[in-house]
């Protein structure tokens, strides 16, 4: 008999009789089984040195760098962005005047889908999520006395990221700042939006394309930057299980990487440019399992199956933001606990990046106070909590170690099946994933499954269907001034007006005349930024070439 038996039969079973345990079933936000115990009979086949390593070290379990935190912390990066280019630049000087560390820029849902500002769909919605841009000249009020060889800026944004890549580059030109100087990342993730956040142009394939011709130039021109942020956050917030985050986001990025390898680039420059960024949510273990699994799992795939030799390219470096699906509207000041929560995870996890969510985003963008106790958050676990003081400090707990093991093999399941819907290539797999509902139906019967366990009561969120109160705080809420509509379009209209006309054609029949016979698309984006043609205009030449895209019903 084992001494884990013998504890079940002496101790543990005597002492349920008189005092049964809370419910017969434990499970985390995702829907996995947590056991009672865990002890070295969870760990019989753990082999140190080949399943974690040394920080710094191949697999990288343990965290990317030696030191991790203890040389430098993570990017403390606030997503910011409202209302005109004016308004953000004030919001982001502020974020960097309380300690940020990075910046970090939403758009308004126009500038997202590739629309200028006086599209009839756009109006109501200039401004409101995010900030507007349409022009270069939005850009140059944006980062108005923000040095770019001194800040890094992440940009999230997708279907439109080529043009928003290529302003960057033109205002860094502009304020001569080297291009090897630049440093951020631009999201650029367009197969998470067929899979889950659904914010499209063109269709997937030409889409991708676009995304290869971002790494071909990126590679050579902007060395620092990184040119694609693999973004699991989205499918999380779609209602997919912290595997399937996993799994899918990973999925993603061997085909990027596959992508990348038919058009002949080398994996050993374009692999230390690939970025990830994760989602994370309330069940605390599950996330920091979720992160060590997932560097395990990239190391490998790059070294083993794509041939990488420069570890700089095995390394998984990621960006986390909290849980917004997790925020309530009830008792919104329960938010800054959880978003504690997940936040110190990110952490304990090994991030890179994170940014906190704000305690009233579940109402309205963020307010100053709001963002204000975000950062705080990060500030508080960096300098007061001790987290940050040791390298991976939940390393050899048989829960951490058994659950980041059994994370990595569902996750790896997931893979295989991707990769036999392909063929043997995952990115075909991917592509066939969208267009037969694969990913969707997934998500959506695990959103399904979740939904009803917090209508049953097995899943207890506070607030919401236990310890609920008659009537919730109330909370000063951010509003968008509709006057920024009307200021954005008058703006728009006075740079078509003074622009050189005929530059602008001429850059946009050029980028037309790229687009269809393959060449790299970039430098003409670029030219025709810089000839102050719109976001709106440029995706028009794109959706011209290859079609707008329309997802198949899915049954």
């Amino acid at each position: 008999m084992s001494a884990t038996e013998r504890w079940e039969r002496e101790t543990l079973h005597p002492f349920l009789q008189k005092a049964p345990e809370r419910k017969k079933k434990f499970i985390t936000v995702s829907n996995e089984e947590i056991k009672r115990l865990y002890t070295p009979d969870d760990l019989k086949d753990f082999d140190y040195e080949r399943d974690l390593g040394y920080p710094g070290q191949y697999p990288y379990t343990r965290g990317v760098y030696p030191t991790m935190y203890r040389g430098r912390l993570w990017t403390m990066r606030q997503f910011a962005g409202f209302g005109g280019p004016e308004e953000t630049n004030q919001r982001f000087k502020y974020l960097l005047r309380e300690g940020q560390t990075g910046l970090s820029t939403a758009f308004d849902m126009p500038t997202l889908m590739g629309l200028d500002s006086d599209h009839p769909l756009a109006d109501g919605e200039v401004g409101v999520e995010g900030v507007a841009v349409d022009t270069l000249r939005d850009f140059e009020i944006l980062f108005d006395g923000i040095p770019l060889d001194k800040v890094t800026t992440s940009f999230t944004i997708n279907p439109s990221a080529p043009v928003i890549y290529a302003m960057y580059i033109a205002i860094g030109d502009a304020q001569g700042v080297p291009r090897e100087k630049l440093r951020g990342t631009i999201q650029n993730d367009m197969l998470k939006e067929f899979i889950a956040q659904k914010e499209w142009v063109i269709p997937p394939r030409p889409s991708v394309d676009l995304i290869v011709d971002i790494f071909e130039f990126g590679i050579k021109e902007t060395p620092n930057f990184n040119l694609i942020s693999i973004s699991g956050y989205h499918i999380r917030e779609a209602g997919a299980t912290a595997i399937q985050e996993l799994a899918f986001t990973l999925a993603d990025g061997m085909a990027y990487v596959e992508a990348a390898l038919k058009r002949g680039i080398d994996i050993d420059r374009l692999g230390p440019q690939l970025s990830f960024f994760f989602n994370s949510h309330n069940s605390f273990f599950e996330e920091i399992a979720k992160f060590r699994a997932a560097r395990r799992i990239w190391a490998k795939a790059l070294r083993e199956r794509y041939g990488a030799k420069n570890p700089e390219s095995w390394k998984l470096r990621f960006h986390t933001q909290t849980a917004g699906c997790s925020l309530t509207e009830q008792q919104p000041l329960n938010n800054i606990i959880r978003v504690t929560i997940q936040a110190l995870a990110a952490v304990l996890g090994g991030t890179q990046s994170l940014h906190t969510n704000s305690y009233d985003e579940a109402l309205a963008l963020p307010s100053e106070e709001a963002v204000r106790i975000a950062l705080r958050t990060q500030q508080i676990i960096a300098y007061e909590s001790g987290v940050a003081d040791t390298i991976d400090p939940l390393a050899g707990s048989y829960f951490v170690e058994a659950l980041t093991n059994e994370t990595e093999r569902k996750a790896l399941e997931y893979i295989k099946k991707i990769e036999e819907m392909g063929h043997g290539s995952i990115l075909e797999g991917v592509f066939a994933g969208i267009e037969n509902g694969f990913f969707q139906r997934e998500i959506a019967q695990a959103a399904y499954e979740y939904q009803k366990q917090v209508e049953s009561g097995e899943q207890i969120i506070v607030g919401v269907n236990k310890y609920v109160m008659p009537q919730d705080e109330k909370v000063n809420i951010l509003r968008v001034d509709p006057e920024v509509q009307r200021r954005q379009i008058e703006r728009l209209k006075r740079v078509r007006a003074e622009r050189d006309t005929r530059a602008v054609k001429r850059a946009l029949e050029r980028l037309e005349e790229a687009a269809r016979t393959r060449e790299n698309t970039m430098p003409y984006i670029l030219e025709a930024v810089k000839a102050y043609a719109s976001v709106g205009e440029i995706m028009e030449v794109l959706k011209k070439v290859h079609g707008a895209y329309r997802e198949p019903v899915i049954v």
